[in-house]
């Protein structure tokens, strides 16, 4: 059967203020709209159903799942005892979906991605589905760059292997990890590479056959687990395994080394929305210039002032007079006002909380 697994255990801090270490992005309504981890599960309506969508975060941030996803059953959000990077994640996911329904095949998504519209993307999907329905292999979902970016790994496509839901499939020749700008600009000419989004398709058992053979210490650690399941003691062998696992991407770990690799170049609309400076330029055009994210309800109001974001979780008016491509982020207990170009930075004002003690901040 089809299982989707939403990875949401992140805990980044490109979106400060709003953005804490028990509510980052992706329980954030960063959008406008749900949490991101809602829209995300929502994406899935009609092609998965909620007793085969599995959420997987860590315990400091389960109740802001739950809370996000109440129509999922409870023991399919996983929580991972410690961060271990996206391999640990997948293989715990796929080691507990393998135990329960041996012929699964999952898709693996990120929690806090944009993606639209929605049938393109579930299109995408049922391709993926097909593509991995063949054992051994893995299937991978490559965006069409628009432009040389450096913040994103890439994909090389080789041989073409026909069409999956009318979307053209290929072998994997290679994967780049984030490259400079000389080397993005030539990857983007050459016509033959695609944007790594991090979501992928295959079947349980051949993720966790894969990782059997490229990583035989995370693939030792996932059987003792696997050993527990159903027991009384598995929360502690959980706990006790986990934080030893080791800590690696999936396409560092298992996607670069395997030989069975196919990606589709997707059809819809894609953004990991990494900043206040990229959810400005996915929202500029539909708002019209300037942008107001207020999901409870508020009010920008500007004077003599082009190209703003502001954003408050609270009813607020914000009012910007005489400055241009800034962004205003207000928060009960702190406010960010930052030039758009380097909103980015907001992580050395975090690092700065972090290293002057305050927890509460952060």
């Amino acid at each position: 059967m089809q299982h989707a697994v939403v990875m949401a255990g992140g805990s980044g801090t490109r979106f400060w203020p709003e953005s804490r270490r028990r509510r980052p992005k992706q329980l954030l309504p960063i959008t406008g709209g749900r949490p991101m981890l809602a829209e995300t599960v929502a994406r899935l309506d009609g092609l998965v159903p909620a007793e085969r969508t599995w959420v997987v975060t860590n315990a400091e941030q389960l109740a802001g799942a739950r809370e996000a996803c109440p129509d999922l059953p409870a023991e399919n959000l996983l929580a991972e005892p410690a961060a271990r990077n996206t391999a640990p994640c997948i293989g715990l996911a796929a080691t507990v979906i393998a135990a329960r329904d041996p012929e699964a095949v999952m898709a693996v998504l990120p929690a806090d991605h944009l993606v639209k519209p929605t049938a393109e993307f579930q299109r995408a999907l049922r391709a993926g589905f097909a593509a991995a329905a063949t054992p051994g292999r893995l299937v991978t979902f490559g965006i069409p760059p628009t432009y040389p970016a450096t913040g994103y790994g890439y994909i090389r496509s080789g041989a073409a292997m026909g069409e999956f839901e009318g979307i053209p499939a290929h072998r994997v020749d290679a994967f780049t990890e984030k490259p400079d700008a000389e080397r993005a600009a030539a990857m983007l000419a050459s016509g033959d590479h695609l944007w790594n989004s991090g979501i992928f398709v295959w079947r349980a058992d051949s993720i966790l056959g894969a990782i059997a053979r490229h990583m035989p210490e995370l693939a030792a650690g996932l059987e003792r687990i696997r050993g527990a399941l159903g027991g009384d003691d598995f929360a502690a062998v959980l706990d006790e395994v986990y934080p030893n696992l080791p800590a690696v991407p999936v396409d560092v770990g298992v996607m670069e080394k395997a030989d069975d690799v196919v990606v589709l170049a997707t059809p819809f609309h894609w953004s990991d929305v990494g900043s206040w400076r990229s959810l400005y330029d996915e929202l500029v055009e539909e708002a019209g210039g300037d942008v107001a994210v207020f999901p409870n309800g508020g009010e920008l109001v500007t004077e003599d002032a082009r190209g703003v974001l502001a954003y408050s979780q609270e009813p607020q008016t914000i009012a910007v007079i005489g400055l241009d491509d800034v962004v205003v982020v207000r928060t009960p207990d702190a406010i960010l006002v930052a030039s758009r170009e380097r909103s980015e930075d907001v992580k050395k004002v975090v690092e700065r909380l972090r290293a002057a003690g305050r927890e509460d901040l952060l």
